[in-house]
């Protein structure tokens, strides 16, 4: 295996549109010529558009992008803009009328950094497209990664800045991508040694107290709000696959945030992946399943890596000695 950029991937660009000054943005993985797709929601608090006809036995067998947002549902709006740039590249699916395209989306809450007035929209999704390369992906305060942290257990305050980040491999032919938005409730550990990464600080914000540790001892408090979290993402591969088997990997990709997020897929989270196959590639799906969770496993630990501080919020980077 080798590891390759997620734009080496044929067919795919990757976008990202953002506000420095209100903390939120959005990213856009287009596939022009069409992908079969599938989705994994295990999180209890999702925010998603078109993931029913991602279902196998529903008519709709490619989608044309997957917009990862910020703004919480509100940033859903960013979608219009990327089928209006779809739209005006006469790309989508093949209607009695007109082309009409499939955009997948999935939103994370970062309404409590930055300028919660402002949120991704029609313009903000229109200039990801225009951003969209096929060379190159930006990583850590960027697009939906923009106003993204974690380890929100005991407030904001004491929380830690994220961000987005992406990895890929090639294994022969087939290639493997993810991106990744970390916003979880949760601590972002090293699955190698359990090392906590970014998380939950401490009161003098030195060093981690352990999310997991915290909620079990919390465990009486039913009305305890832990704020409003998500992590998000896309698998990209060049597999050839079925709308069926793109959820599997979805599904198995999941296991990535397991790896990587204390705890995953709770009740505060809306984790969500999506899968896009491009189908240039035959492939067995486990295979495709098993670099999905390596890719995802290691862009969540890239989007706390790269991500840098904001809103006076602490980075990976100011605790490397924690």
């Amino acid at each position: 295996m080798k590891e390759i950029k997620i734009t080496e991937i044929e067919g795919i660009r990757v976008g990202h549109a953002q506000d420095l000054n209100a903390a939120t943005g959005c990213t856009v993985v287009i596939c022009e010529q069409g992908a079969v797709a599938g989705v994994d929601v295990r999180g209890g608090a999702p925010g998603t558009r078109e993931t029913d006809l991602l279902n196998p036995v529903n008519t709709v067998e490619k989608i044309h992008g997957v917009l990862l947002t910020g703004g919480s549902a509100f940033g859903l709006d960013a979608a219009a803009g990327v089928m209006q740039y779809l739209e005006e590249k006469n790309v989508g699916h093949v209607t009695r009328i007109m082309k009409v395209p499939i955009v997948c989306g999935a939103v994370l809450f970062d309404l409590g950094v930055g300028d919660h007035r402002v949120r991704p929209d029609k313009k903000m999704g229109y200039q990801a497209c225009l951003n969209a390369s096929d060379t190159d992906c930006p990583e850590g305060n960027v697009g939906a990664g923009m106003g993204a942290t974690v380890g929100k257990v005991l407030g904001p305050d004491r929380c830690m800045k994220s961000g987005l980040g992406t990895f890929s491999l090639q294994a022969g032919a087939l290639r493997v991508g993810a991106i990744t938005a970390v916003n979880c409730v949760g601590d972002v550990v090293d699955p190698e040694t359990g090392k906590i990464l970014a998380g939950a600080l401490d009161e003098k914000k030195a060093s981690f107290v352990g999310t997991e540790k915290i909620i079990i001892e919390q465990y009486e408090n039913a009305q305890k709000s832990f704020g409003e979290n998500t992590t998000i993402g896309v698998v990209v591969t060049n597999a050839r696959l079925t709308k069926a088997q793109a959820a599997k990997v979805a599904s198995m990709a999941q296991n990535g945030y397991a790896r990587t997020i204390r705890p995953a897929h709770s009740m505060f989270d809306g984790d969500t992946i999506f899968c896009m196959a491009t189908g240039q590639v035959d492939a067995e799906v486990n295979a495709v399943g098993v670099l999905a969770v390596k890719t995802t496993e290691q862009a969540v630990i890239r989007a706390v890596k790269r991500a840098g501080s904001l809103y006076g919020l602490k980075c990976w980077a100011d605790l490397m000695s924690v």
